[in-house]
């Protein structure tokens, strides 16, 4: 749905993928159920022409990494109508789900829950808007929209996503490219003519790349490349997994710097670079069941990267480098896709000049409180509220499906707090930790 009034709103929303979509329920779900004073208007806008989430990664059989429970709204309302079984319910599988017996639903499921609430949820949303600044005019924030006319707000949340992260000097085409728009690259390849194709990286997409490619083209090698002498498995196990959970970003939060980078350091191998097990013990039983054969189409270049790379209209010319031995072999391939990982879109990138008026960190990183409100020196008296980029100061969910829920919350909180704070001529003290439950005020100050 698309804004038709210029009315300034409570807050705008930049993105509207999962993150802004659960904040967007949250937002309905809190007007519901308060007082008129007290409800929330919102509007967002989002630079794809219709709700997407990883659509190039959609690969049949894929499951998600994270349960079902872990949705848009369940850990912060198990009542919500929002939830994966609501769904599951309107769509009349909600039987034969719980028949599987499991947790993970595919990735192509979860992908139509997400599409099934965007449609639901009553918030204006306009797609096809790409943001090209943020201004504040002393009294609101002016999103600017590339061939429109700004939308106003008292407050703004960010969330602009991941963008795609390759190797320096890596310059991307048609047979170059990063696994995110995977299943678009490979529509557009020109027919294998070498036969071979390389993917690059560690983690459960570089994995599962390799495993797509290997069942996909029946008569290709598939060479994977990376620094690790083999595939990590992700840490799933129960206590591990607490780094996830909504108090560890409490804790995570209220952290020393030196801290917060030990426990990042500790709890890496349950996000980064690491591979479900099961999928590691699969492509481990295809590559050996081939040297059993005889004929090998799956090769697993560990301890390797690739030291040269030059393409031509043919083709493309990669080098591997064995690290160990040093040997380098050299494969005429069709394409090479770069499953390399994902990094936040800078605050810059999002906010524009208006990115000078944010204080920074020694590191030049967004100093944020505690409800992900990004602090201003007093420069700005609106609210910059980040989703995503904020690994530093709140933890590994920060990028993370787990925790949208339960955060959408603790930013609709900390919204309503501001707007009574205007109201009242009050400050609201955003450094203080979220209320718990069953308290709806943040602490105020006296102006």
């Amino acid at each position: 749905m698309k804004s038709d009034s210029n009315t300034p709103v409570d807050v705008v929303g930049v993105g509207f993928g999962p993150s802004n979509l659960a904040l967007a329920i949250a937002i309905e779900e809190h007007n519901e159920r308060t007082d008129p004073s007290e409800r929330i208007t919102a509007s967002f806008v989002e630079k794809q022409e219709r709700f997407g989430w990883h659509r190039g990664m959609l690969l049949p059989g894929t499951t998600m990494q994270i349960s079902f429970l872990k949705d848009l709204a369940t850990q912060r309302d198990v009542c919500s109508q929002y939830s994966f079984l609501k769904y599951l319910s309107e769509r009349g599988k909600l039987i034969d789900f719980i028949n599987q017996q499991s947790f993970f639903p595919t990735r192509l499921e979860f992908h139509d829950y997400l599409e099934w609430a965007a449609g639901k949820v009553s918030s204006p949303v306009t797609y096809g808007a790409e943001v090209s600044s943020v201004g504040w005019t002393g009294e609101l924030f002016e999103v600017r929209v590339a061939g429109s006319v700004p939308v106003s707000g008292r407050n703004v949340v960010l969330a602009g996503g991941l963008r795609s992260k390759v190797p320096e000097g890596v310059q991307l085409s048609r047979r170059l490219f990063h696994n995110h728009r995977l299943l678009e690259h490979l529509r557009e390849l020109p027919p294998l003519r070498h036969q071979k194709l390389v993917v690059v990286g560690a983690g459960q997409s570089a994995a599962e790349v390799a495993a797509y490619l290997h069942e996909s083209y029946p008569g290709a090698e598939i060479h994977a490349v990376f620094g690790k002498y083999g595939y990590t498995p992700a840490d799933d196990s129960p206590y591990a997994n607490r780094i996830f959970d909504p108090e560890a970003v409490v804790d995570f939060h209220q952290s020393s710097n030196e801290l917060r980078a030990q426990l990042l350091s500790y709890h890496r191998g349950t996000n980064y670079s690491a591979v479900d097990p099961p999928l590691i013990e699969e492509l481990y039983r295809r590559e050996y069941g081939e040297r059993v054969s005889g004929r090998r189409r799956l090769f697993v270049r560990g301890a390797s990267e690739i030291s040269s790379i030059s393409e031509s209209e043919s083709g493309v010319n990669v080098q591997v480098l064995h690290r160990p031995s040093q040997d380098v072999d050299e494969l005429e391939c069709d394409a090479v896709v770069y499953a390399t990982g994902f990094e936040p879109a800078g605050i810059q990138d999002l906010l524009g000049p208006l990115a000078g008026a944010c204080d920074v960190d020694d590191q030049g990183r967004p100093l944020v409180d505690r409800d992900y409100r990004v602090t201003t020196s007093g420069q700005i008296s609106g609210g910059i509220y980040l989703q995503g980029a904020t690994e530093h100061t709140h933890g590994l969910t920060s990028t993370l499906l787990s925790n949208l829920a339960v955060r959408s919350g603790e930013l609709v909180d900390s919204l309503v707090a501001a707007k009574r704070a205007a109201q009242s001529g009050t400050r609201v003290d955003t450094t203080a930790a979220p209320p718990a439950e069953g308290e709806k005020n943040l602490v105020y100050q006296s102006l």
